[in-house]
């Protein structure tokens, strides 16, 4: 299994970064590079800080991440949307390279403290030491110019920026972007020529991303009015739990590359208390998303609210319900698990096992799950879902996602942060 995942990282390289699939996703996507580099730092530790780095070197003057960094050697049209229907060159700030105009989790900086773990070295600190002034750059741009909800989170502004393109947590704030199905008629999918059209977002789904975006690009992606324009404004439990989580990995970064530790761990407080505040619900004893322009949270049940178990300082009172989420029926959490963790409540209606982020199970969200769950002491429960993710890959290669019953690898094969995260939960190393 060591082996099947290294070829497949290997076979994924790309000179200084590593694209998530050859076929359906052949630019560089930002959380997957950084879940990618924690997979490199067991085998080509040289790999990760050069993943990080290369994406790092497409950040914006504001100090936001793309989710996609373009290949400019790929042929026009061979991606959609492709980086002629963003046009990031015409934005202030943007950086010479094409990019997307979104953002995804920061999971960057547990990452490039976990590459430093894995294999520190004087190289690794001096690449630390160039990559910090960027994570910091990209926490102020978060905690700053997407706190429009003024409560002290971060929102987002498109359903891919939660990482979770098409969740059920997003069906009642897209339901109020007006969109029609003919709208994509003018482009031409790159996903369904790779996958089953049954597994993707509908066509409806897809004109409403595009509405969304175009929203967004009018303005040239400045985020000064976005209260009074926007038409999508939502406060993700797992992006705000990763920007905790990045203050916290910052903090234990600072006192190696000279700087303070303090105020990361004054902010990461902060992101805990306000998550706790606007995010959780104590009926349902899980934390929703808070959709800004209806200003209430939405009621979905899914994957997205166990995020927040990565958060060290969680009190004591929101790990115990989330544990018991994770156990209840709806998500099967065990320490002999029978089934993989869904990615939505399997007990909900609009539970779909085959449709993408509507059911089905991730390796990325499955590894975030289970350091949480070894943060708060639960090493029973981290050991069985540890397995099953072993499980998965075993019966089914390293595919994109899972079938939430039976396993059977989905979307693309030979993915990136499937290989990268098998390595890392082989090692079993739960520290740091």
């Amino acid at each position: 299994m060591r082996r099947l995942a290294v070829a497949t990282l290997d076979a994924n390289w790309e000179h200084d970064h590593t694209v998530p699939s050859r076929t359906l996703y052949p630019h560089q996507w930002s959380w997957d590079s950084a879940f990618i580099a924690i997979g490199w730092s067991h085998v080509r530790p040289e790999r990760a800080w050069c993943e990080l780095a290369s994406l790092f070197r497409a950040q914006w003057v504001d100090g936001r991440v793309p989710h996609i960094v373009f290949n400019p050697a790929l042929r026009v049209g061979s991606y959609f949307p492709g980086p002629e229907f963003w046009e990031s060159g015409l934005a202030e700030g943007a950086p010479a390279a094409a990019t997307s105009g979104l953002i995804q989790p920061p999971v960057h900086a547990p990452a490039a403290w976990l590459a430093y773990r894995r294999c520190p070295s004087e190289q690794a600190r001096a690449a630390l030491r160039r990559l910090y002034p960027r994570l910091v750059a990209q926490q102020r741009y978060l905690a700053t110019r997407r706190d429009v909800g003024g409560g002290g989170l971060a929102c987002i502004v498109h359903p891919w920026e939660s990482g979770l393109d098409n969740s059920p947590a997003w069906d009642a704030p897209m339901a109020a972007v007006p969109a029609d199905a003919a709208v994509m008629r003018a482009y031409r999918r790159h996903d369904t020529a790779h996958a089953d059209v049954a597994h993707r977002p509908t066509d409806l789904d897809y004109a409403r991303y595009v509405a969304i975006v175009a929203s967004y690009r009018e303005r040239r992606y400045r985020d000064d009015d976005l209260a009074g324009r926007h038409p999508f404004l939502v406060e993700c439990p797992l992006v705000n739990a990763a920007m905790g989580a990045a203050e916290h990995a910052l903090a234990r970064i600072a006192p190696l590359v000279g700087a303070d530790p303090g105020p990361h761990r004054e902010r990461a407080a902060r992101i805990t208390e306000a998550l706790v505040r606007r995010l959780y619900d104590p009926t349902t004893g899980t934390f929703h998303p808070r959709d800004l322009r209806a200003d209430r949270l939405v009621p979905a049940r899914t994957v997205l609210g166990l995020a927040p178990l990565v958060l060290p300082d969680l009190p004591a009172q929101q790990v115990s319900t989330l544990v018991a989420e994770a156990c209840s029926p709806r998500f099967g959490l065990a320490a002999r698990m029978d089934r993989p963790l869904p990615s939505h409540d399997r007990t909900a209606p609009d539970f779909e096992p085959l449709r993408y982020w509507r059911g089905p199970s991730w390796m990325n969200v499955n590894w975030l799950v289970r350091r949480g769950l070894l943060r708060h002491g639960r090493p029973d429960l981290a050991a069985g879902l540890r397995d099953s993710m072993i499980e998965l890959v075993a019966r089914s290669g390293c595919h994109e996602y899972f079938h939430p019953d039976t396993g059977v690898g989905l979307g693309s094969p030979a993915f990136g942060w499937t290989a990268a995260l098998l390595l890392d939960v082989l090692a079993d190393d739960p520290a740091g």
